[in-house]
């Protein structure tokens, strides 16, 4: 008789397509998060699909020749795309109150569409203002405090311009970076967003506010530098030099800041318009969500479940890459302690006072006209 006649089959493990954008340093971090998860799940294999350029337009064609991936790595600003087409499953049925209220409440409505679930968050994105403290002590100028409004701001930006060296603030013409100059004035709202037919809505009393205080700061003051002051620099790349005082910007550049910045540097947080009012900015998310058509449901709940949990949500904090949308874990020494920014405190108090940004299907063109619709205004 042979003697394996009655040895068990070997069972095929479950395969789950994952995919998602990100740079060599945030994969380095994901990659062994996803092998861990292998190891606690046996029977599921990742198959994981990095896609580092054109990510939604590459997702795009995925769900158009209904090869989409099991689960996708999504922000807020796309979700409304997929979610109204009806390709991506729906969560809130898997998920107890309990399990949701670890997360911060507006990532969860940032990732929904018509009140429902459609992505268990990773992180939350909002901008703050980081500031060079050696050159605040070089030109004596006292370093910015929570509650200060826009005019101690342009105050500051006035005392840090030295030309043509240095500059007090940074200049994007992305709305990403001008919005918060708008919903300063209780702006670019979701009405806005909803009746965006022309320029006509920026011509509004608080858009028009906003969108004329920033490009004071180029044009009228010049505490910011023109296109031909920058040349090909970046903004980042200008607070690194030493050449701004100031840089709105987003957690994104924390790990590059911290390796490569010669200097001392916090974060404060976005000025408000005036003492009687708040400091408001948009707020975006990301997180993980399932396609709709995926054959291993149960499994991709389980990945979306360990990538989002306590655990892995430190791994992905502890990099300085990320605000953790889990409350926990914001609130640990994962966030808090020990490196820059010293006031790492000031992304979770921003998110309290943030607006989800107003999105809709049609978002991404919406931003696209917006560009052109202000070039002329930031570059006359």
């Amino acid at each position: 008789m042979c003697c394996g006649i009655f040895s068990k089959p070997k069972t095929e493990s479950i395969v789950l397509q994952f995919a998602s954008w990100g740079s060599e340093s945030e994969v380095s971090i994901l990659k062994p998060v996803l092998e861990d998860f292998e190891k606690e799940n046996p029977s599921i294999k990742v198959d994981f699909m990095h896609i580092p350029q054109n990510y939604f337009q590459k997702i795009h064609l995925l769900f158009a020749s209904n090869t989409a991936p099991d689960v996708i790595f999504i922000n807020n600003q796309y979700l409304p795309v997929y979610a109204n087409a009806g390709v991506l499953e729906g969560l809130s049925k898997y998920f107890s109150q309990e399990e949701l209220e670890v997360f911060n409440k507006k990532s969860l409505a940032s990732l929904s569409w018509k009140a429902e679930i459609f992505a268990l968050p990773r992180d939350i994105s909002n901008l703050v203002i980081f500031y060079n403290k050696d050159l605040f002590d070089k030109y004596k100028v006292a370093y910015p405090k929570s509650g200060w409004t826009y005019s101690e701001f342009l105050n500051k930006a006035q005392k840090l311009t030295h030309l043509p060296e240095v500059f007090g603030v940074s200049f994007e013409e992305v709305p990403l970076f001008y919005l918060p100059y708008l919903t300063m004035y209780k702006g670019w709202t979701m009405e806005d967003t909803l009746n965006f037919k022309s320029e006509d809505v920026l011509k509004k009393d608080n858009n028009a506010k906003g969108l004329s205080a920033y490009a004071d700061l180029r044009h009228k003051y010049h505490v910011a530098p023109l296109k031909s002051e920058s040349g090909s620099a970046t903004m980042a790349q200008l607070f690194l030099q030493g050449r701004l005082g100031m840089h709105l910007s987003g957690r994104w550049l924390v790990p590059k800041y911290r390796q490569e910045a010669k200097f001392d540097w916090d974060i404060v947080e976005f000025p408000r318009a005036d003492k009687d009012s708040e400091s408001v900015v948009p707020m975006d998310a990301s997180g993980w969500a399932i396609s709709k058509s995926s054959k291993h449901k149960q499994e991709a709940i389980k990945l979306i479940k360990y990538l989002a949990s306590k655990s892995s949500s430190e791994k992905f904090t502890q990099s300085g890459l990320i605000v953790p949308a889990r409350i926990d874990v914001g609130n640990s020494k994962y966030f808090l302690d020990g490196q820059k920014p010293k006031n790492a405190k000031v992304f979770l108090d921003v998110a309290q006072s943030s607006v989800p940004t107003p999105v809709t299907i049609d978002y991404r063109e919406i931003l696209d006209s917006l560009k052109s619709y202000t070039e002329y205004i930031l570059n006359k």
